[in-house]
C-alpha cells in the first residue's frame, strides 16, 4: 500500500494531512504513552478518538490496522525507504518513533539496552499487574466476594512499586536520561491514583516514586499529551 486511502481504517478515520503520522488512541495508560512520545519528539501526528468500545476497536476497520483490538495503533506515511508503517502495541510504537527522531532512547548499546529493558518492565510486569489491580479493585471484579484475586493483584503490585522505588534511588529518570522507559513507565504509576488503590499499595510511603511522577507530569509535553485524544 502506497497511499493512506488504501488502507481501509481512513474510511471509519479520515485523516486531514495524510502526510503525516496518524494516531488511533484514547487517553489510557497504554494509550498516552504515544502521544506523550510524538508531543516530546515534536513529530507531525493527527490523533483520531478511538473509544474503547467494541463499535470502535472492534470495527472492521480498526481490526483492520490491529487485529488485537487495543489503543493505540498508528500509520507513518513516511516510513522507511519512504513506505507506509503500520503499528500496533504501545512498546513497539515508542522504540519506533524514538528511532525515527533519533531521540529518547540512547545510541550507546548498552544504555540503549537498558532503556528497553526498563520498558519491557513496564510492558510485561506494571501493564498488566496494574491493570488487572484496577480490575478487582475499582470495576467488575470489585463485586467478587472471593478476596484473594485482588489480594493477588495488590501484592504483586506492591512488589513492582518496590522494585521502582529501588531503581530511582538516587536518579531523576528510571534509566539514566529522561526516554521511551519513563513515558512507558510513569503514566501507568499515575493509574494507581484513578484505581483509587493508593492505601493499598502504600503510596505514601514511596517517596522516590510519587517524586518521579511530579518530575514526569510537569513536563510541558506530557500535560499535553495526556489530554491526546480528548475523551469527549
Amino acid at each position: 500500500m502506497s497511499k493512506l486511502s488504501e488502507f481501509p481504517i481512513t474510511r471509519r478515520w479520515p485523516p486531514s494531512n495524510p502526510e503525516v503520522i496518524q494516531l488511533y488512541s484514547f487517553p489510557t495508560p497504554n494509550g498516552v504513552k504515544a502521544s506523550i512520545a510524538l508531543e516530546e519528539m515534536g513529530l507531525e501526528y493527527e490523533a483520531h478518538r478511538v473509544t474503547l468500545a467494541d463499535a470502535d476497536v472492534k470495527s472492521a476497520e480498526f481490526l483492520s490496522l490491529n487485529p488485537n483490538n487495543k489503543i493505540p495503533a498508528i500509520i507513518d506515511p513516511n516510513g522507511p525507504d519512504g513506505e507506509p508503517v503500520t503499528l500496533f502495541e504501545s512498546g513497539a510504537i515508542l522504540i519506533y518513533l524514538a528511532e525515527k527522531s533519533g531521540m529518547l532512547i540512547p545510541t550507546g548499546a548498552a544504555e540503549r539496552a537498558h532503556v528497553i529493558q526498563w520498558l519491557m518492565f513496564q510492558m510485561g510486569g506494571v501493564g498488566p499487574m496494574f491493570g488487572q489491580l484496577g480490575f478487582f479493585a475499582r470495576f467488575a471484579g470489585a463485586e467478587i466476594e472471593d478476596p484473594r484475586p485482588r489480594e493477588r493483584y495488590v501484592n504483586e503490585a506492591i512488589r513492582l512499586l518496590n522494585v521502582v522505588e529501588t531503581q530511582l534511588d538516587g536518579r531523576e529518570w528510571i534509566s539514566g536520561d529522561y526516554s521511551i522507559a519513563d513515558i512507558a513507565l510513569a503514566p501507568w504509576l499515575g493509574a494507581l491514583d484513578f484505581y483509587g488503590v493508593h492505601d493499598l499499595v502504600g503510596w505514601d510511603q514511596l517517596g522516590n516514586t510519587r517524586a518521579y511522577v511530579e518530575r514526569f507530569l510537569a513536563r510541558p509535553a506530557v500535560q499535553r499529551g495526556r489530554l491526546i485524544p480528548p475523551r469527549e
